[in-house]
């Protein structure tokens, strides 16, 4: 069964997509930023297998990573994990700019390059899931959307750079999708939250599997997913 190593795996999106995997059989290495938090990935997709690290501080991501266990195969990397913090450009403190992009974009790299030897011996898939955020910035999403570009460019650098070793990069796009993450959107625009209007986790989790398991002769390079109703 294939390995995928997992972050965001607590909700969302990345919750969907654990449960997924999980259902069908794969091998799950889930990162979590604390013990507590591992115990309870654990206790949620039994047999799976944890690694913590503290996303928010990638800095010390490389020291957490040797005091642990490490993977010895990684058939796909998947970075889920995101945080979101609106308001306009006046008024973000560096405090909310670093937090966003510490865990949307310089963190993703990191683990990347941490992994990347066993990332190239597996020759394996490494989906970043971005945002529609990602392609197009509006008022009051300065700081995420920044975040989100950069793991464009973070995404379309490693493609061309890890060709050569086998590795298939996929960025996804979802537009607004129904999690925590959104309904604290809203909270922030000041707008009723209405989950069923927007996108299902589960759907996006159907995108994303797609190009896990797409032929080797063959690669995803971006995906769009909209709200379809």
């Amino acid at each position: 069964m294939p390995t995928h190593l997992i972050t965001g795996a607590g909700a969302g999106i990345g919750a969907a997509v654990a449960a997924r995997l999980h259902a069908r059989g794969d091998d799950l290495i889930l990162l979590a930023r604390d013990a507590a938090r591992a115990r309870q990935l654990v206790e949620r997709y039994p047999g799976a297998r944890t690694l913590v690290g503290d996303l928010a501080d990638p800095d010390r991501l490389s020291w957490a990573f040797d005091k642990q266990a490490m993977p010895d195969r990684i058939d796909s990397l998947l970075h889920i994990a995101g945080v979101v913090d609106l308001g306009p450009v006046g008024e973000l403190r560096p405090k909310t700019w670093h937090q966003q992009l510490n865990v949307n974009l310089v963190a993703p790299a990191e683990v990347t390059r941490l992994l990347l030897p066993t990332l190239r011996a597996s020759k394996a898939t490494v989906v970043f899931v971005n945002s529609g955020a990602g392609l197009q910035a509006h008022a009051d999403w300065s700081a995420y959307a920044a975040s989100k570009h950069g793991l464009k460019a973070l995404a379309d650098s490693l493609r061309a750079e890890e060709k050569q070793h086998g590795i298939r990069v996929t960025s996804v796009y979802p537009g607004r999708t129904a999690t925590a993450m959104q309904a604290k959107v809203h909270s922030q625009e000041g707008k009723e939250y209405d989950p069923s209007a927007w996108i299902d986790p589960e759907s996006v989790a159907t995108t994303i599997l797609m190009a896990l398991d797409l032929p080797r002769d063959a690669e995803v390079n971006d995906l769009t997913v909209r709200p379809g109703r």
